[in-house]
């Protein structure tokens, strides 16, 4: 993902994956061991499949902010996802060009929380009392990673975290982790042959000790059989909380993806083959799941 001929965009996409990279070790142990392998030869030559990024449904914040940033910069917002059970909704992002990223935007639907965790919520972001995005110059990297790491409301106290972890555990992620990297994504069919598929590299995975999250399965299968996607449980992390208080939570963490050629390409020559050719977009399944990389039920087995 890290670029060295740099526009603004992939400045930020390589500031982003910078300070990501320092917090999420299993991804330089799995770049390292790649590497050892021959795959690649540094951490530039990984494909990068998507990033994600988790935001609060509330006035000024949530999908219809963050997205500024992105359609800024030439990406265009692609199909909707609904996610009933985890109350959130989503939106894909196609890149402006085929060296970049897809970007995966959920939010949380906060109206549809309790009063008690709602309350909690808007707490924290009451006082932002206009769309942050707008008061930044997208058209300066180091504008945009500064507002990506920067608090966008108060340090959250343990207490309330732990409340909205009881209710919905992206809720706590968020309060905490703010506007942070979810996660990146290693496109495993860009791999050499023989481990450019996702059964494959998971094997590889579990000799590096990567716990994997295995809600519905190791491997999430979309429907049509096309889109595979298996992920790292999140690295846990101490976390600061207000007082002075400190706690164990969920950080970031690793997917990866294996997106198989569409059937009307199959006969293509394999040498022929590119993006376009292959599996694009989600499958609300798969995502589903996903999102518990960073659920209790997956990270108190690491």
């Amino acid at each position: 993902m890290i670029f060295s001929e740099q526009s603004n965009l992939e400045s930020i996409l390589n500031g982003l994956f910078r300070t990501y990279f320092e917090r999420v070790p299993d991804v330089k142990k799995i770049t390292n061991a790649m590497i050892k392998k021959g795959w690649v030869s540094s951490q530039e030559d990984i494909i990068n499949d998507h990033v994600a990024f988790r935001t609060l449904g509330v006035d000024n914040l949530g999908i219809a902010s963050f997205e500024k940033i992105f359609l800024q910069h030439g990406y265009q917002k692609k199909e909707f996802y609904s996610f009933k059970a985890k109350k959130l909704d989503a939106y894909w992002y196609a890149p402006p060009t085929g060296n970049l990223p897809r970007i995966f935007i959920s939010e949380l639907r906060v109206n549809d929380l309790s009063d008690k965790a709602q309350q909690i919520i808007h707490k924290y972001t009451d006082s932002i009392k206009s769309d942050p995005v707008d008061s930044i110059n997208m058209n300066k990297p180091s504008e945009v990673i500064e507002f990506f790491e920067k608090p966008l409301w108060k340090l959250p106290t343990l207490e309330d975290y732990n409340e909205l972890l009881s209710e919905s555990e992206y809720a706590a992620w968020v309060i905490y982790n703010r506007y942070y990297l979810n996660h990146y994504t290693i496109s495993v069919h860009e791999l050499p042959h023989g481990y450019d598929r996702l059964e494959k590299f998971n094997a590889f995975l579990s000799e590096l000790d990567i716990k994997l999250n295995d809600a519905g399965g190791v491997i999430k299968t979309s429907k049509d059989g096309l889109l595979l996607q298996s992920s790292s449980v999140a690295e846990m992390i101490t976390a600061a909380f207000a007082g002075n208080k400190t706690q164990k939570i969920a950080g970031s963490y690793v997917e990866f993806a294996e997106r198989k050629v569409l059937e009307e390409f199959q006969d293509l020559d394999p040498e022929l083959i590119t993006a376009k050719h292959r599996r694009d977009g989600f499958e609300t399944a798969n995502a589903d799941k996903i999102f518990e990389s960073t659920f209790i039920k997956q990270t108190k087995k690491s």
